[in-house]
């Protein structure tokens, strides 16, 4: 399948997919390092130094989630981390948040301020299910074109939870409150996606965004969950 989408691409966009999935690899080898030498304890320290009380109370309320959630099924876990996010913060633009036109906020940070945009939201998910032991063969970082009004569209990220390799995922999104499967958000046009294994592009012939640019603020978010105990 990976083979026959890099067939498809012009030699600069297999180019640059090619070396996403480079850097992707290597992140992620940090990231899994990350993950199993967490401190919710400096966390959430940090939490009530850097954003005061409510800061460290929503830092705390994730740790309970996390704590209370490991013994569900993978249903049940999506559905109780989806719920949480969407329903603690506030969806606010980068500018609004952070002053800036494109910031990805580590989970510290997103719960600190109580708001932020599609990625924020997609990656407090994403590396919560991590923690909660769901692979990261079963998870994509999916940036799609979200249908707004009859023709417009607007650049978007959800997560992605496939139960098996080949099958429909089901999609974590903000902008909604329940977990669907992809076949029913037809509002939503998959332009590429990333994991540890690789990066996919589909549903579009060209990205709104170079890929490895993007990557590079992930690389980003993994500096700084580092030093926040994460």
């Amino acid at each position: 399948m990976r083979k026959a989408i890099f067939a498809t691409l012009t030699p600069r966009l297999r180019r640059l997919a090619l070396n996403a999935c480079w850097l992707i690899a290597g992140l992620w080898l940090v990231f899994a390092a990350s993950i199993a030498a967490t401190d919710f304890d400096k966390t959430q320290a940090l939490a009530q130094q850097r954003y005061g009380a409510r800061g460290a109370e929503s830092v705390g309320a994730w740790r309970r989630l996390i704590e209370e959630s490991r013994a569900l099924t993978d249903g049940e876990k999506l559905t109780k981390v989806n719920t949480f996010f969407n329903r603690r913060s506030l969806f606010q633009s980068d500018m609004e948040v952070w002053g800036q036109e494109d910031y990805w906020a580590t989970p510290l940070e997103f719960l600190g301020k109580g708001a932020g945009d599609c990625e924020d939201f997609a990656i407090a998910k994403y590396v919560t299910l991590q923690m909660l032991d769901i692979g990261n063969e079963r998870l994509r970082l999916i940036y799609v074109r979200a249908k707004s009004g009859a023709t417009a569209s607007i650049a978007h990220m959800v997560l992605g939870f496939y139960p098996k390799p080949t099958d429909e995922p089901l999609i974590l999104d903000n902008l909604i409150s329940s977990v669907r499967p992809a076949s029913q958000r037809p509002d939503l046009v998959p332009v590429f996606s990333f994991n540890s294994d690789g990066l996919w592009v589909g549903g579009a012939t060209t990205s709104a965004a170079d890929p490895t640019t993007r990557l590079s603020r992930w690389r980003d978010v993994l500096d700084r969950m580092r030093q926040e105990g994460l």
